[in-house]
This record gives structure tokens, C-alpha cells and sequence, in this order.
């Protein structure tokens, strides 16, 4: 379905867990599924090692967890096993969702928006739209501006989400957060983040 990226693969082969493997969910998304807001077809859109994608299998969604590292699939194959939750998870490249041939109500996006230039931004939110149903929600959550120096990834303006979700979307709200990481790797353990609700038209 898609060729692997070697450079992703790497960020999970090396001996300590990337930034954003922290071993568990994002506290924001446990509060979105404690709400109940994680259900029906989920899909988890860049889940790593599928922290997400079992929080929603495990409140009662139908999740799908895709990347494209095929060694994060595999370790979070072996969590579905090891825990006793039923998700399903697939390489896939996020910016070419459609070739999943699946339909969803909610996406969840926990730090991948703001891993893409302007080019591939335009790509991906084509691809959220192709396998998103109308009404459906996309929960992002991406790096805020406010978050000091560069280390990292791209920092993400709040005009910059509501442009680049201008065309068939409605962002419906964008509140601060904080997203937890794994320290030492040029900022602590909480960075500024937005968390932005977005519902496709």
C-alpha cells in the first residue's frame, strides 16, 4: 500500500523511544474519550506505536491505527495482543489515505499536521477528507506557536489550521493544551500545543 520511510523506522529502531512515544495517550485525548467522543470507525491518522488507536478500541470504537514506520505497526500489534484490546493496524502513508478504502466518523491526529511543509499540509488535509465521512471529526492536535525555540517541529499558528481547513471543513473550536513528550530533546516534558475540533462539511 505504501513504501515504508526509512527515516521514520529509524526514530522507533533507536535505543530510546522518539519524543512523542511517551508509552501512553495524550491526557487531552483520554479526556475526548472519557466524553465519549471517540467512537464509532475511528481511525488514528500517524499512530505510531497505537497508544490512541487502543484508547478508542478500548472505549468501544471500531479503530484503525495507520503509519508509515512499518516497525511502529508492529509494536503496536504486539500492545493489541499483549492487552487483550481488538484495533486493527496498517502501513499506510497519511497522504494517501484513500488507498485504505475505508470510511470513518472521527480521526484522531496527535502530532502529524505539523510534521508537513505547506506542500504536503494541502495533501494532507485532502487525504483526512477521502476517508472521512461528512459530519465526521477530525481532534488535532498539533505544536502552537507559543511554544519557545525551534526545537522540534514546526510550530502551527491558529490562522494556519482554520487556512488550511478553509475548503469543506468547519473548525469549530482551537484551545490550548499542552502535549506531553519525552524530555531531553531540546524542550522538557510539556510543550504549548492547540487542540483543534474539526468537522468536516
Amino acid at each position: 500500500m505504501t513504501t515504508p520511510h526509512p527515516s521514520w523506522d529509524m526514530s522507533y529502531a533507536e535505543g530510546s523511544p522518539p519524543p512523542w512515544d511517551i508509552g501512553h495517550p495524550q491526557p487531552v485525548f483520554v479526556r475526548l474519550a472519557g466524553a465519549g467522543l471517540l467512537r464509532g470507525r475511528v481511525l488514528d491518522a500517524g499512530c505510531g506505536t497505537g497508544e490512541h488507536t487502543l484508547l478508542a478500541a478500548s472505549s468501544g470504537a471500531d479503530a484503525v491505527g495507520v503509519d508509515i514506520s512499518p516497525l511502529a505497526i508492529g509494536r503496536a500489534r504486539e500492545k493489541s495482543a499483549a492487552r487483550g484490546i481488538k484495533a486493527r493496524f496498517e502501513v499506510a502513508d497519511a497522504l494517501s489515505l484513500g488507498q485504505l478504502g475505508l470510511a470513518f466518523d472521527t480521526v484522531i491526529d496527535s502530532g502529524v499536521f505539523h510534521v508537513f511543509g505547506d506542500d504536503d499540509r494541502a495533501r494532507y488535509v485532502a487525504s483526512l477528507a477521502s476517508v472521512l465521512e461528512p459530519g465526521g471529526t477530525c481532534y488535532l492536535m498539533c505544536f502552537s506557536e507559543h511554544q519557545p525555540g525551534d526545537a522540534g517541529p514546526r510550530r502551527v499558528r491558529q490562522d494556519e489550521l482554520r487556512a488550511a481547513f478553509a475548503t469543506g471543513w468547519d473548525v469549530t473550536a482551537i484551545a490550548g493544551e499542552e502535549f506531553e513528550v519525552n524530555p531531553g530533546f531540546g524542550f522538557g516534558s510539556v510543550v504549548q500545543a492547540w487542540l483543534a475540533t474539526i468537522r468536516r462539511r
